[in-house]
């Protein structure tokens, strides 16, 4: 395993129209808000959509999450890119897994904290 107490893990993903449009086919979330334009010709990220930035630590590193928290703070809208800081609070090695405590924060491309939250698991 690669991971460490202490590691701060960042990554940043730019959500576009299509990705949105997939997010609506699988989770059948077809808010008006996710589907309208706005002024700016954007629509609003759904929440789950912004929360799956966090659970890329977790596949990255074969992690089975038990527990999740978020707070979403700021709406996300199609263009914004995401910046994703994961910080590894804690391991513990156990006999066959080790069971992971994370937190983290996103923050769009003008820096503003939009997403916040911790997560817990198992590496496998």
């Amino acid at each position: 395993m690669s991971l460490k107490a202490g590691d701060i893990v960042r990554f940043e993903r730019t959500f576009t129209l299509n990705d949105v449009e997939l997010f609506i086919k699988i989770s059948g979330g077809e808010g008006i808000h996710h589907m309208n334009l706005d002024a700016q010709g954007r629509v609003v990220i759904q929440g789950l959509l912004t929360a799956t930035l966090p659970t890329k630590v977790g596949g990255d590193n074969n992690v089975l999450a038990r527990h999740m928290d978020f707070e979403f703070l700021k709406p996300v809208y199609t263009g914004d890119t995401i910046t994703c800081e994961v910080t590894i609070d804690q391991l513990e090695p156990k006999e066959k897994r080790t069971s992971i405590f994370a937190s983290f924060r996103c923050h769009n491309q003008h820096n503003t904290l939009v997403l916040k939250g911790s997560f817990s698991g198992v590496i496998l």
